[in-house]
């Protein structure tokens, strides 16, 4: 956990989901999709916390108010071995450009290396100009070649 005059960095616990779901409505609205979500609070509670989780998070609290959230899962690679797969990081409108994401993503790359992970992987539109400015303060690799392919179910 981390502590410092105002925010608090841990990981995620059950009763934090309504919240965290109404951070994950709010980026659906960044991203001009607020129907698209679906999921519903139990379900949401259940895939983290139940008995075989497939979801875990970081949340930044800013006193009893959750401001931004971190939630990713472990993917197997073929070839690498265990990575992390980062589903998001969520930070409330009016807290982004404060430090909060770069806190959430230090926490992130810690845990990694903590459960030996090979690397994080991760997604982020390409008009999402503060994003990848984001992104791009680390040494990442953006990979050209790939298309993302998706089969609704």
């Amino acid at each position: 956990m981390l502590l410092t005059e105002t925010l608090i960095i841990r990981k995620a616990e059950p009763q934090d989901t309504p919240a965290m779901l109404e951070l994950i409505k709010e980026l659906a609205a960044f991203e001009k999709e607020p129907e698209a979500v679906t999921v519903s609070l139990e379900h949401f509670t259940h895939s983290g916390f139940g008995d075989n989780p497939v979801w875990w998070a970081f949340n930044a609290f800013e006193g009893n108010k959750l401001i931004g959230m971190a939630i990713y899962y472990i993917r197997y690679s073929t070839w690498k071995g265990q990575t992390m797969y980062l589903e998001d990081i969520i930070i409330t409108e009016n807290k982004r450009g404060l430090g909060v994401g770069s806190l959430l993503m230090e926490h992130l790359i810690a845990e990694a290396r903590k459960r030996q992970l090979s690397a994080i992987s991760w997604q982020v539109l390409n008009w999402n100009k503060q994003a990848l400015e984001f992104y791009g303060k680390y040494p990442i690799e953006q990979d050209e070649d790939w298309i993302n392919i998706r089969l609704e179910c």
